[in-house]
């Protein structure tokens, strides 16, 4: 009963007529591609939930069941089991698939599969790859995901053993993607919804600060506009120099107060600065006499507070939970902390055999923090399939490398395909490392476009990530993309709400998109991944050439028409392009059609309100469609909690319309009006009806915006703007972009001017000659990303 107020909904029956039963072994149908494989000595088998498998009340499907002597022969849509009924073995269970690229061969029991994707537990100590596990398809069509060991969940909130025996899921999804992930998340439940402040831009350090000190530099950011939604508070917030035979003051739960004179006061300024606070905490230790919790917590198990014996963690004890939670973590909470940063570092095991520490940190710290009215958060690590229901993942400690960050785009996108769509890296980097201005501005331009946006460096006076440590060049980028990365908010956020609603993690790798495309799977394209659903990203994580100062990577594009969202350069899709980019910018594609909805600058400039003032950027060439998903940010994020605005670009017999909807759902939600500035990027000037609302259309000609501003207009009434002679993509100003590229190389004046007489006079017809007469190879090559971004016509 101590755990009772941490039970959850779970429905772990698979219905009746999906399962096929033999005296020791049972196999249930929950999908035509998922299927649950149990035996057991006994003829007993686990009907409760697992840590894993909450849900297996899958809608029956189609299934043909004959019985071969102890046996089984099944078939579904998509698989073929034949199973000799004894224990599992690799000559009595074999499944054979038919998967979207043709037959495979048949996958038998204990077969080594070659995983795509997947994700790890930490990146502690890393400095580049690391093998990556737990996926959900492999390049045999196949994964099994074993649950015997994983513990059931009990009624009263707690766990028990598994019942004995063999207990496995077999995911025959071949190469869908979305499908695959689809169902892992109904078995076992969907990514929770982030509040809104999650979103934004975090502070992360592992430094001693002081209170004023801490407080300064907020108030140092909010001076320099530079918005921060969390501040995290490492560990150096607790007591950490004590006697050692109290422990090693790793662990510690007791503000100190040389540093921290006034926890609530720190606390509440932050608050009042528009900011969450999370504090740091390694659980391993335990409770020592001389935290200031230490009494109530002796207490409170019955133990004499003034013998000082140590409270050991003991993750398999429930009553130590409940203490750890009400007289630890309680008084804290009361003092101001927002949600928990569980540091946990100390192993895999603990006194109940199959019980990870690590998972029941996670499981309850979640639950715990969200008893209260406010959306459970944590921070912490992944502890196997099932942990994104557990958000935020903490990565862990990397080295300052471009090996690091070459890695981190890949491992992101990965953990897609087990359903882990939260990670939270150390941006910049932890430790070790050498200054490296362009490999900070780089790391910063990727965590704006990663799921949640934390720079955090290690405890030492000259790696900070403020940007004004850096170089002019380095912190103009650093700063334009943590801006960038606020303003995304209300794009962000609706991709929290398809998340969790609509199972599609706001990461996911470029192969998703064409699974069929074996060209997708090259190691060339790892660090590409769609960034919800209007854009694609290709970061930079590699230095540039020193003479072109470019950076090059490479990306992969749809058919169709692509934008650039920061130049405005169209491309043809459909092939592989090498990308060339100076330091402040990387490549971010917008599809033709897409619409993407950001915050307007306002005060406070951290915010996280429901905007009253949107800039939405519109790109030409396709009919496109955005709902914008908003509530209170905060609460328990029911579906009846959401407002709705339909954004829409529709495309007529030579005349092309936008429209805003009225919004619907939970109006009180949002703002009672709203100012819109749309921005039709990379067009042509063209005129323009405005309809249900007043304001005024300026033509940008140095940016080839058409840029209409609104007037303060209800959050109800209908927009539409008209345009009876279309949207017509602008031609590229090639002369002015190759200007600017050859502005800034380091090459010779000479040849400079000559190739931009080239492309002057023959635009895309200078191809060849530049080809011949760049000598940079660079530079060469970011001339020709421009002039074939198109062909002719």
């Amino acid at each position: 009963m101590e755990l009772e107020r941490y039970r959850i909904e779970t429905r772990p029956l698979c219905p009746p007529a999906s399962v096929v039963k033999g005296e020791r072994w049972r196999v249930s149908v929950l999908t035509s591609r998922l299927l649950r494989l149990e035996y057991s000595e006994t003829g007993a088998f686990e009907d409760r939930p697992t840590q894993m498998a909450l849900f297996r009340d899958f809608a029956p499907v189609e299934y043909r069941a004959v019985r071969r002597g102890e046996g089984l022969e099944l078939f579904t849509e998509h698989l073929h089991l034949r199973y000799d009924g004894g224990p599992f073995a690799p000559g009595g269970l074999t499944i054979s698939m038919a998967g979207a690229g043709g037959a495979r061969p048949a996958w038998r029991y204990g077969m080594e599969l070659h995983p795509i994707g997947g994700t790890a537990r930490t990146l502690d100590g890393a400095d580049g790859d690391i093998p990556l596990q737990d996926s959900l398809f492999s390049w045999e069509g196949c994964a099994v995901l074993d649950d015997s060991r994983a513990m059931a969940l009990t009624a009263d909130g707690w766990v028990a053993p598994h019942a004995p025996g063999q207990d496995l899921y077999f995911f025959g999804y071949d190469r869908d993607f979305e499908a695959g992930v689809a169902d892992f998340y109904h078995l076992c439940g969907p990514q929770p919804l982030l509040p809104r402040y999650a979103l934004g831009g975090w502070w992360s350090r592992f430094y001693r600060y002081t209170q004023e000190e801490y407080l300064a530099l907020m108030e140092r950011f909010a001076a320099e506009d530079l918005p921060f939604t969390v501040a995290v508070v490492d560990m150096d917030w607790h007591l950490v120099d004590i006697d050692p035979a109290l422990g090693t003051g790793w662990t510690g739960y007791t503000w100190n107060r040389q540093l921290f004179p006034d926890p609530e006061g720190f606390a509440g300024r932050l608050h009042e600065m528009g900011m969450k606070m999370t504090l740091n905490v390694h659980p391993a230790d335990g409770v020592r006499a001389h935290e200031e919790c230490y009494p109530a917590a002796a207490k409170a198990l019955g133990r004499d507070p003034e013998k000082g014996e140590p409270i050991d963690f003991d993750a398999a004890d429930p009553a130590f939970l409940r203490v750890y939670f009400d007289e630890v973590h309680r008084p804290l909470e009361k003092m101001g902390n927002d949600f928990w940063w569980i540091d946990w570092q100390q192993g895999s095991e603990s006194a109940v055999p199959g019980l990870d520490p690590l998972w029941v940190l996670n499981h309850y710290h979640f639950l715990d923090s969200g008893l209260f009215g406010c959306r459970p958060l944590t921070l912490t690590r992944y502890a196997g399939p099932g942990s994104h229901r557990y958000p935020i993942g903490f990565s862990g400690d990397t080295y300052i490398t471009w090996a690091s960050l070459r890695f981190q785009p890949y491992f992101t996108s990965s953990a897609s395909n087990i359903g882990f769509g939260w990670w939270s890296h150390d941006i910049g980097g932890h430790m070790g490392g050498r200054r490296d201005d362009e490999l900070a501005a780089r790391w910063v331009q990727f965590g704006a476009f990663s799921p949640v946006f934390r720079l955090h460096c290690m405890s030492n006076r000259f790696s900070g990530k403020e940007p004004w440590n850096f170089g002019r060049d380095a912190r103009a980028a650093m700063e334009k993309y943590i801006r960038l990365r606020h303003a995304l908010l209300p794009y962000l956020y609706s991709m929290n709400h398809d998340a969790h609603f609509l199972g599609r993690p706001l990461i996911r790798p470029v192969y998703w998109l064409e699974p069929q495309n074996g060209e997708l799977y090259s190691p060339q394209l790892r660090n590409e991944y769609a960034f919800g659903s209007q854009l694609l990203v290709c970061p930079v994580t590699d230095p540039a050439d020193p003479m072109a100062r470019l950076a090059k990577t490479k990306g992969w594009l749809p058919a169709g028409l692509w934008f650039d969202f920061f130049t405005g350069l169209a491309y043809e899709g459909g092939r592989m392009l090498d990308f060339y980019r100076p330091l402040e910018d990387i490549p971010v594609l917008a599809k033709a059609g897409a619409i993407l909805p950001l915050q307007t600058p306002s005060r406070p400039l951290n915010s996280t309100a429901n905007p009253a003032s949107l800039t939405v950027h519109i790109f030409p060439g396709g009919e496109g469609a955005f709902t914008l998903w908003e509530d209170d940010g905060d609460a328990a994020g029911a579906p009846d909690h959401w407002a709705a605005t339909g954004l829409t670009l529709e495309q007529g017999k030579g005349e092309t319309r936008f429209s805003i909807a009225p919004a619907r759902g939970n109006i009180a939600a949002l703002p009672p009006r709203r100012r819109w500035t749309l921005l039709f990027r990379s067009v042509e000037d063209t005129p323009v009806f405005i309809r249900g609302a007043s304001g005024r259309a300026v033509y940008r000609a140095d940016e080839q915006t058409l840029a209409v501003e609104l007037d303060e207009t209800p959050v109800t009434q209908a927009i539409e703007l008209v345009f009876p002679q279309g949207l017509r993509p602008a031609a590229p100003p090639l002369a002015k972009l190759a200007q600017q590229l050859l502005m800034n190389a380091q090459t010779d004046y000479i040849e400079k001017d000559r190739l931009l007489g080239l492309i002057e006079r023959k635009g895309r017809g200078a191809a060849a000659e530049v080809l011949s007469n760049a000598e940079n190879e660079t530079l060469r090559g970011a001339l020709l990303e421009l002039l074939l971004a198109q062909t002719e016509g």
